[in-house]
Parts: structure tokens; C-alpha cells; sequence
């Protein structure tokens, strides 16, 4: 007899059926979360078929119009023009004489 007044047997068996239990729940889970999944790709399938072209826009910052009306571009443009050498820059290199 274990402690609470059950037996070896009885213990195993409860043991048997919670983790039948949980893997029936966990199975259960898992193939709720591939119906979203799929129904999400079957959704964007639908998208992409839907349109003239077949494809996505363009979701890069360079290529909206609303973003460049508010002078707004992307990081790669604003370090580009950051880097850019002005024509009032000081030349900080210690020179040797």
C-alpha cells in the first residue's frame, strides 16, 4: 500500500490513464493548431490568386508612396545620406608634419 491507501496497481493504473489522458489532449491541441495554420496559408492562397499579378505588394518602406509623401525612408537610404560627405565637414585626421 502506498501512501492515501493505494496499491502499486491501482497507482500504475491511474498513472496509465492521466498520461493517456494528456496525450489525447496534446494530440488534440496539435491538430487544432495545424487547422489554424492551414486555414491561415489557405487564406494567403486565396490572396495571391485573387490579384491581377499574383503576388504580394511590397511591404519595403521605399516603395510606399505615403511613406515618401511624409519624408519618411529606410534606414539604409537615411545612413546612406548620414554618410554622405558635406561640403562643410572638418577634416578630423591628425596629419603628421
Amino acid at each position: 500500500m502506498l501512501k492515501g491507501g493505494l496499491t502499486f496497481g491501482q497507482f500504475t493504473f491511474f498513472a496509465y490513464i492521466c498520461i493517456r489522458l494528456y496525450n489525447i489532449y496534446m494530440i488534440e491541441t496539435l491538430l487544432i493548431s495545424i487547422v489554424i495554420i492551414a486555414a491561415g496559408m489557405l487564406l494567403l492562397l486565396v490572396k495571391v490568386l485573387m490579384q491581377k499579378d499574383g503576388r504580394f505588394s511590397s511591404q519595403h518602406i521605399h516603395d510606399s508612396k505615403a511613406m515618401k509623401d511624409r519624408g519618411i525612408h529606410c534606414v539604409m537610404d537615411q545612413d546612406r545620406e548620414m554618410r554622405r560627405k558635406s561640403r562643410f565637414a572638418v577634416n578630423e585626421k591628425i596629419t603628421k608634419e
